[in-house]
């Protein structure tokens, strides 16, 4: 599996961006899981994020040659994913409330990895039912956190990172990452308190 907190070589990089396509493949090949992760985070979607990140790459491909290796490639490469997975949530949600008026659920979860297998069947099934609450909890936070959420805390972005791929001020991001944090401790405190 490619290391995909490793920077493309230059020359490799200069290649792609002179529309050497196998240089480029190498790159997406190298960053692709870690975009789609991403993605995949703020859709909680996996079919749509597969559909959004096709539409990333294709966007990386032509603004290529705009990269002038002043940050790194995956800084630059960030918020373009957050914008594609956004711009596809605000277009889902126009398209729901134009031909579905009623309320919809998203029965489309995110698949995450399941927590290491034990020995011991009760805590399989108590680690089974976490990951289920952790998964609802998530996919109900609205996108806008979700996306701050997904980009802290599963990419480790900075808080001046985040508010460049998302493109609102570092002082948005935190308060948004607070609001995140807090709806999802209250989100999970209610799931348990239910059963």
């Amino acid at each position: 599996m490619p290391d995909t907190t490793q920077e493309p070589d230059p020359d490799l990089l200069r290649r792609a961006q002179g529309g050497d396509e196998a240089a480029f493949g190498i790159i997406m090949q190298t960053h692709y899981e870690r975009t789609f992760r991403l993605v995949c985070a703020i859709l909680h979607n996996e079919a749509d994020a597969r559909d959004v990140c096709q539409e990333v790459w294709l966007t990386v491909w032509k603004q290529l040659p705009t990269f002038r290796a002043e940050s790194r490639f995956s800084t630059w490469l960030h918020p373009i994913a957050t914008r594609r997975a956004l711009d596809h949530l605000r277009k889902r949600r126009r398209w729901f409330d134009r031909f579905l008026p009623f309320g919809t659920g998203d029965d489309n979860a995110v698949e995450v990895a399941e927590p290491a297998t034990t020995d011991d069947a009760r805590s399989q099934a108590e680690s089974g039912e976490t990951v289920t609450r952790v998964r609802a909890a998530l996919a109900s936070l609205p996108p806008k956190h979700r996306a701050v959420l997904a980009l802290r805390e599963l990419e480790g972005l900075s808080y001046e990172e985040i508010a460049q791929a998302t493109g609102i001020p570092a002082g948005t991001v935190m308060s948004r990452l607070h609001h995140a944090r807090r709806l999802l401790a209250e989100k999970l405190k209610d799931s348990v308190a239910r059963e």
